[in-house]
């Protein structure tokens, strides 16, 4: 074995000893054989969290192979591990090119698989554009993030979606746990790793609040910065400004921000009519999935100079003399710079992902080819899971509570 390698075997086992959830999943699975025989191609960030995800899918009897979502956000150490000591089908690596990316993506799929499990649904898009020859054998597939079901949608409106998906995004054991204290820590875990800046005292703009942005904008806040939100959505400002956050439109807030991090799913948050009113020495960070809404060909088109002042850090100078600092070549900071989720936040959306896939495997054939939710009963049994775990005991309604419950006569 060898030291990278060791290094991330060390980072799978100190996952795996916090993913109870998911080891709960993986026995059920195992022991229902409903992946047995089954090829999954995935498309995750490839790291510790995902490489127990993965494992535990072999382990119910599947045949795995594993490619980043990402080109920049892959733990070398923990590809190494599961290439060399648990024989598993890795192609990824970190600081890839984008042809190196989509290479790996066609080697997944490669493997012909039965079913998909995506990370901004360029698996999906591959199967429907240049791999559409395999597209007859995949029963179906899951999707993580908020980007790949607004993609997804935007195909099945289209009538273009070829076989089911699975919405693990906006299962509420996902979304209201993963995108909101998820991200919300992971954030600044990639910010405080690329910059070792501080954020008390700062203004800190956060692009976007949906459960993404929620979770940024109130850990900000709770480390002492004053926090603006800007939004295009009036429900979600409304809901920022009740939350007791500052919202102002992106031309007015970009003028006295220390910080700007998006979150939004949408390209072109941060672009050049940006650019002169920055403040000199503004830190950007993107927290959504790809690397477009921070505007970064069009700064760099713009800028008078460019160079990199940290790892994970290029500062532009920007026409006056201004400089603007560019986290993680605007992709994920949290998982370029950082080291992702909590491994017990990605405990619940892993154990989703795993208990979809198997519902997937037994019920595509009744599915049509559209996007799906997760079923309640999936998204119900994860939460007790979860609390079996904590420890914690809830209330049930009595018989009499369900009946009140269930009847519309009896109001008094």
């Amino acid at each position: 074995m060898s030291d990278l390698s060791e290094r991330g075997e060390r980072r799978i086992e100190w996952a795996r000893d916090h993913m109870p959830v998911l080891a709960s999943i993986r026995e059920e699975v195992r022991r229902s054989k409903a992946l047995k025989g089954l090829r999954i191609g995935i498309a995750l960030h490839t790291e510790a969290k995902t490489a127990v995800l993965a494992l535990a899918l072999r382990d119910a009897g599947a045949t795995v192979r594993l490619a980043s979502c990402n080109p920049l956000t892959t733990d070398d150490s923990v590809a190494a591990a599961l290439a060399e000591v648990h024989g598993l089908e890795v192609y990824a690596r970190k600081w890839q090119s984008t042809e190196e990316y989509y290479d790996n993506l066609h080697k997944v799929l490669d493997l012909k698989p039965d079913l998909v499990i995506d990370d901004g649904a360029d698996l999906a898009f591959l199967l429907h554009t240049k791999r559409r020859d395999l597209l007859e054998r995949v029963r179906g597939g899951n999707e993580e993030t908020t980007t790949g079901v607004m993609r997804l949608r935007a195909m099945e409106r289209e009538g273009k979606l070829r076989f089911p998906m699975i919405d693990v995004n906006d299962a509420k054991m996902k979304h209201l746990f993963d995108n909101r204290y998820g991200t919300g820590q992971s954030v600044f875990d990639g910010i405080m790793t690329a910059t070792n800046l501080l954020v008390a005292g700062k203004v800190f703009v956060v692009a976007g609040y949906g459960w993404c942005g929620r979770g940024i904008a109130t850990r900000a806040r709770g480390m002492g910065a004053r926090v603006i939100v800007t939004e295009v959505d009036p429900v979600k400002a409304l809901e920022a400004s009740m939350d007791g956050f500052e919202v102002l439109p992106m031309a007015r807030a970009a003028r006295i921000a220390d910080f700007i991090v998006s979150a939004t799913g949408v390209k072109d948050v941060v672009t050049t009519k940006h650019l002169a009113s920055l403040k000199d020495g503004v830190v950007l960070a993107n927290a959504g999935h790809f690397d477009n809404e921070i505007a970064r060909a069009e700064i760099e088109r713009h800028a008078k100079g460019k160079r990199r002042v940290r790892e994970f850090v290029d500062e532009y100078t920007l026409p006056g003399g201004k400089r603007a600092h560019l986290l993680a070549e605007g992709r994920l900071v949290n998982l370029a710079a950082g080291q992702g989720h909590p491994v017990e936040i990605m405990d619940l959306s892993f154990a989703l992902q795993a208990a979809s896939i198997a519902h997937l495997a037994t019920h595509a054939g009744r599915l049509k080819p559209r996007v799906h939710p997760v079923p309640q009963a999936i998204d119900d049994k994860i939460a007790k899971l979860k609390l079996r775990a904590l420890g914690l005991r809830i209330d049930r309604l009595s018989k009499a509570q369900r009946t009140y419950a269930a009847s519309w006569s009896e109001g008094t």
